[in-house]
């Protein structure tokens, strides 16, 4: 045979088995993606029920609100815990194992559980959905080279969008024809029908850590040490990158975590949190005020700031694919357009407080949607460090966030108190008065979330730089090691 054949016959080859893992992989991404819906209809269901669940489990709304933030009471601590295990064993499994509990955690409220049992699952929720972005992120980033991972994160970061955006017609029509208890049910059911697909399909790729590695399917293990035809300049170049961030090694997670890049990035991961606290849990009522239209086009309004940031998502993607195949930084692909988003969800939400009627709904949709890319500032840090500490990193940026939305919804409530709102009793309607102290109660909320998004877009622009954190730590690892 030929040396010209041979090579022909390894490019097919390569191709080939190039095809299947590109298959594999887009088909893990899909799951993840509903993974993420999954998650974030579990977030967004206590703000649909809310109208009647206040009432008929007799509590204030300051209860309700601290209900709201015991969702993320467990959440940094899981976050963290369950980071460190998957940098150690297969993320599959710890995926396979959350949204097992993700599912069971729900059925306690469908037979008749009441404000305390509804307490105690949202904190146990919380616990085993905090790392949900970090751990889909993590898995989806071992099936793709770095100059390949912006679009399917951002896809993933999508489906967190999604899951409210499905949810809320979904479950006003659940709510409305079974009651409020069925929502959770079926949010259950929706879950144990993902564990079985994803016991079925999920796997590890071959970009994760030395370990999850060997649970990678054959096929994608040989791709990645396949023989290829004669490379281009720009798929070396490629090559180098993809080298240099894989090769980065361990470094003392201390050094990380006081990094300006990690810094910052919780501080817009925080303000992101915050927003989703308040969507998840008073919008809803926030904009059957201000609009007073029926529960149903409440829950369809309240998709829109996750439809826009979908869109923007999509759109952030595709840009952040095309400059890193470009060879930009990372700072340059992920980093600043997540800045520059918050600055324009900071303006949005300033201006809020100074409008009403309809302008409401375009503000509340624009500032939410440039705010809910929360996934995008653990992906863009990744690239600081190699597969084996990018669980742990990502699980920690978030858990640390997500204290914005243990803050939030109480401090909603509390704002609404303050302005002098009070929950009508069971079968009262509200007064004009009560619902505008309401909604003054919480413009003074989306004041202070204005301001927390504005500054954490400009510090993101300026000092969100992953490639030169990573740099920076794999030299001090260099120098300590001669020392």
């Amino acid at each position: 045979m030929s040396s010209t054949q041979l090579q022909n016959d390894r490019t097919l080859s390569s191709a080939i088995r190039n095809g299947r893992m590109n298959r594999r992989a887009w088909t893990i991404t899909i799951m993840l993606i509903l993974f993420q819906i999954v998650a974030f209809a579990d977030k967004a269901v206590l703000g649909l029920v809310a109208y009647k669940a206040i009432p008929e489990l007799g509590i204030t709304t300051v209860q309700f609100g601290m209900i709201g933030s015991a969702f993320f009471f467990l959440y940094a601590i899981g976050s963290v815990f369950l980071g460190l295990i998957a940098g150690r064993t297969s993320v599959k499994w710890v995926i396979f194992a959350m949204g097992l509990a993700w599912a069971v955690l729900q059925f306690p409220m469908l037979f008749g559980g009441g404000a305390a049992i509804l307490l105690v699952t949202r904190i146990l929720l919380g616990g085993a959905e905090g790392p949900a972005t970090a751990m889909s992120l993590s898995s989806a980033h071992s099936w793709f080279k770095p100059s390949e991972r912006a679009l399917p994160s951002n896809l993933i970061a999508i489906g967190s969008t999604l899951g409210p955006v499905l949810a809320a017609p979904f479950l006003a029509f659940i709510i409305s024809n079974f009651g409020w208890r069925w929502a959770f049910g079926a949010l259950g059911l929706l879950g144990l029908a993902w564990i079985i697909a994803w016991y079925i399909l999920g796997a590890d790729g071959p970009f994760g850590s030395s370990k999850n590695k060997e649970t990678a399917e054959p096929e994608a293990t040989a791709v990645a040490n396949a023989p290829v035809r004669e490379k281009t300049a720009t798929e070396i170049a490629s090559d180098l990158r993809t080298k240099q961030y894989e090769d980065q090694k361990p470094v003392k997670l201390a050094w990380i975590l006081l990094s300006g890049s990690f810094l910052v990035a919780v501080f817009g991961g925080f303000t992101n949190f915050w927003t989703q606290g308040f969507l998840t849990t008073w919008s809803p009522k926030y904009l059957a005020g201000v609009v007073n239209v029926s529960p149903e086009m409440v829950a369809l309004i309240t998709t829109f700031p996750w439809i826009f940031g979908a869109v923007v998502l999509l759109g952030l993607g595709f840009l952040g694919r095309n400059q890193m195949r470009r060879g930009k930084s990372v700072r340059i692909a992920i980093a600043a357009p997540f800045g520059v988003c918050l600055v324009l969800a900071g303006a949005c939400f300033l201006a809020l407080p100074f409008t009403s009627g309809p302008m409401v709904i375009v503000l509340l949709t624009l500032g939410a949607g440039f705010s809910v890319i929360y996934p995008m500032a653990p992906s863009a840090m990744a690239y600081a460090v190699g597969a084996g500490q990018r669980p742990v990193i990502m699980a920690t940026l978030g858990g640390v966030a997500s204290i914005g939305a243990i803050v939030s919804p109480t401090a909603v409530g509390m704002f609404m108190e303050q302005a002098g709102y009070r929950t009508a009793a069971k079968g009262t309607p509200e007064t004009a008065e009560m619902i505008g102290n309401m909604i003054s109660g919480v413009n003074q909320s989306l004041t202070i979330a204005g301001g927390l998004l504005l500054a954490a877009g400009i510090l993101s622009v300026i000092f969100f730089n992953p490639d030169k954190t990573g740099q920076r730590l794999q030299r001090r690892l260099t120098q300590t090691s001669q020392n």
